[in-house]
């Protein structure tokens, strides 16, 4: 038997909730890793005062920026990767992934210088004050020196999720994860570097960990990495584009978000700004962990989706958001008891913590909506539904979120910037039901498969 026919064998025969937990489980510890230095950073910098702290948080927005662009290319590719795998085409799969990698390449390149030219002005629009600004320039110069390494690592992470092989693109992002928390209290803690210790270390870890996963992938991958294998049709770049454009949407505004909540919470004051930076970290930790196995019911969902294997689909999504849900219960419920705690954790500034417990609880309740929205977004993108998909991805960062902000913060100010963001989980999650359930119900062995050709 050969490679190509084990794999096959392994996702349509293998029992769907035991196969999405073994791909899974490494994506969400690769996750929880991630979170963690992420809530590392804030910790750290946050010895250091308000200010800095609040840069952590205009560097997420950033961060959420090259996530958009890794995201659209990673998912875009790994779905055409793994339906060419379900056809045993290794050389097609070779192309996407190929010409994903070298393209992310590129613009990761052109985003970082850009993005150096234009260093203060980037970093006032994303939403930093002139007390915050000099701590935002420090951190934010490493994120875009890294970025084309950040872009490569993370299209290389998710085409290795999509051939099956996510134990090993765990390896590469924890690996990362643990030297940026390494770096983070030698540079920070104990060589007194600062903030600008902190981009240092994250520019350091995110080199190491693309060095790693491409490694991995020449080792382990099916498919290859070949600049030969780029394609020139347009029909390729096209189809990663449209396949990929809902990771371009949640992430794109998610950082559009981020920078009007950043822009809407400056009259507030640096201390508003650091405690919704911790508020937004914790928030995405539980985000990871929770749901960091529906990254392992995306390949799944595609592969057997294209094997027409429609019955283990809909079990995978069941579990998913079953699982999910129950997950993120459990954090959420910490979340929501230990608030003040969390918040001291990191800044100890009696206005920071008089903003961000109440934020902080009212985040953990809609937190408990994002396994109505997410696994079902991650569903159609996987059997290359761009349309629906890139509809669920606008609502919880963007058609949801922006409006209900706006309007949230008109009328009730400070308790506006707490609330926008768990009343839009809460919208997402309701609207996105009847999705979940059309699919259920829908027979689709009489669906044509235009879509997935």
């Amino acid at each position: 038997m050969t490679a190509a026919d084990r794999h096959y064998e392994k996702m349509t025969k293998t029992p769907v909730s035991r196969l999405i937990l073994k791909l899974g489980l490494p994506t969400t510890v690769s996750m929880l890793i991630t979170g963690i230095y992420n809530l590392a950073d804030t910790y750290f910098v946050g010895t250091l005062g308000e200010s800095p702290q609040a840069a952590t948080g205009i560097l997420f927005t950033l961060q959420c920026i090259i996530q958009a662009i890794s995201f659209m290319l990673g998912h875009g590719s790994g779905t055409f990767v793994s339906k060419a795998l379900a056809d045993k085409d290794t050389d097609e799969a070779t192309r996407y992934v190929s010409t994903a990698f070298f393209t992310g390449a590129l613009a990761g390149t052109l985003l970082s210088v850009f993005g150096l030219i234009f260093l203060n002005p980037l970093m006032r629009l994303l939403g930093s004050t002139e007390t915050i600004l000099p701590y935002a320039r420090d951190y934010g110069m490493w994120v875009l020196i890294a970025c084309p390494f950040m872009v490569c690592s993370l299209i290389l992470n998710n085409n290795l999720r999509y051939e099956g092989k996510a134990l090993f693109s765990m390896i590469g992002l924890t690996t990362g994860g643990i030297l940026n928390i390494f770096g983070d209290w030698l540079l920070v803690y104990r060589c007194r570097m600062g903030v600008f210790g902190a981009g240092m270390a994250t520019a350091i870890s995110q080199f190491i960990s693309f060095l790693i996963l491409l490694i991995l992938y020449f080792k382990m991958a099916q498919s290859t990495i070949s600049i030969r294998a780029v394609s020139r049709k347009a029909s390729v770049y096209w189809g990663i584009v449209k396949v990929g454009f809902p990771s371009l949407i949640r992430q794109g505004l998610t950082s559009i978000s981020g920078g009007l909540l950043n822009n809407l919470t400056k009259p507030f004051g640096d201390a508003a700004i650091a405690a919704m930076s911790v508020v937004n970290r914790f928030s995405s930790l539980v985000m990871c962990v929770g749901l960091g196995i529906g990254q392992g019911f995306q390949p799944v969902a595609s592969f057997n989706y294209r094997a027409k294997e429609y019955k283990r689909v809909k079990q995978g999504l069941i579990f998913t958001t079953v699982l999910g849900f129950c997950t993120v219960a459990v954090l959420s419920f910490f979340g929501f008891l230990f608030a003040e705690d969390i918040i001291l954790l990191f800044q100890k500034s009696a206005e920071v913590v008089r903003v961000g417990v109440p934020a902080l609880r009212f985040a953990t309740v809609g937190l408990l909506f994002l396994p109505l929205s997410v696994p079902v977004n991650m569903l159609y993108q996987s059997i290359r539904r761009a349309d629906v998909a890139s509809f669920l991805s606008i609502l919880r960062s963007g058609a949801a979120l922006i409006p209900t902000l706006l309007i949230t913060v008109h009328f009730f100010g400070l308790l506006g910037i707490q609330l926008s963001q768990p009343l839009s989980d809460c919208i997402t999650g309701l609207i996105s039901i009847p999705f979940t359930i059309h699919f259920l119900r829908k027979d689709h062995s009489s669906t044509s498969d235009t879509h997935i050709s």
